[in-house]
């Protein structure tokens, strides 16, 4: 069955390695009958910084209140064509393909600025009821699958159990928990390219492109990680996880289901 599928990338060089995967991605997706949905953020010039020119109709024009005036302009449907177009494309998705090199332990500003604002209130968060009820495996992207791709420079030793960056898993954990699980999509294990800075040669390159290939095909048949949903069970107050789940255990690893359970 043919699949809608957005493509989220992040970088300023067109021969950069992370665009030659959002390639591989467009191809193979491409192959397999799929619609393909980009959002090139650099190509696009996307804005990045989320301020007052992000409401051009304010609620109250004497103190910016990020939420008051996201809620407004996306409920009275004043916000920004950009915003607009970024949050149809996430909506008409079945699955969103994210890829960035990492920088600094985290996303480029850019990527993270498309998220502060085409996440707005009463869209990603607030949503239905402007509570905290429709979260965490629930929310607007319910029934959506999300896939990382990150590009670390640093060799896959530094990323390790006891690496000296930490775990990648662990490094993403606002992006792949907090960005894509929060408003309710599937997150499959990241897929990362280790090295990436020193990757040069053909063969090298063909590897890492056969097994991101690999990845993709598989977009719709890998197994999601398996966070626990707030509305779930674990977290009988919304907050807190329950003293039964995951005894003794705390921090991210807790959050994830077939870690800590026997």
């Amino acid at each position: 069955m043919t699949k809608k599928v957005l493509i989220v990338y992040a970088h300023p060089e067109p021969t950069s390695l992370t665009r030659q995967l959002v390639d591989v991605s467009i191809e193979a997706l491409t192959a397999q009958g799929h619609e393909v949905i980009q959002s090139d953020l650099y190509g696009m010039r996307w804005k990045a910084v989320f301020d007052a020119e992000d409401f051009p109709s304010r609620v109250n024009p004497d103190r910016l209140s990020y939420i008051m005036e996201s809620g407004h302009a996306y409920a009275t449907g004043q916000q920004t064509a950009d915003v607009a177009a970024e949050q149809a494309k996430l909506l008409a998705a079945d699955a969103v393909i994210m890829q960035f090199p990492l920088w600094w332990y985290g996303l480029p500003a850019i990527l993270k600025g498309w998220i502060d604002r085409v996440y707005a209130f009463g869209f990603a968060y607030g949503y239905k009821n402007g509570t905290n009820e429709y979260r965490f495996g629930d929310g607007i992207l319910k029934g959506k699958r999300a896939l990382v791709n990150v590009l670390a420079g640093g060799p896959a030793a530094d990323y390790g159990p006891r690496g000296i960056n930490g775990p990648i898993d662990q490094l993403l954990f606002p992006l792949t928990h907090g960005a894509l699980f929060y408003p309710g999509m599937d997150v499959l294990p990241v897929h990362p390219v280790y090295g990436a800075a020193h990757v040069g040669k053909a063969e090298e390159i063909e590897l890492i492109r056969a097994a991101w290939r690999s990845r993709v095909e598989r977009l719709f048949d890998d197994a999601p990680i398996p966070f626990r949903s707030q509305n779930g069970g674990s977290f009988p107050d919304r907050h807190t996880m329950a003293d039964h789940v995951s005894p003794g255990q705390t921090g991210i690893a807790a959050h994830i289901a077939h870690l800590t359970d026997a």
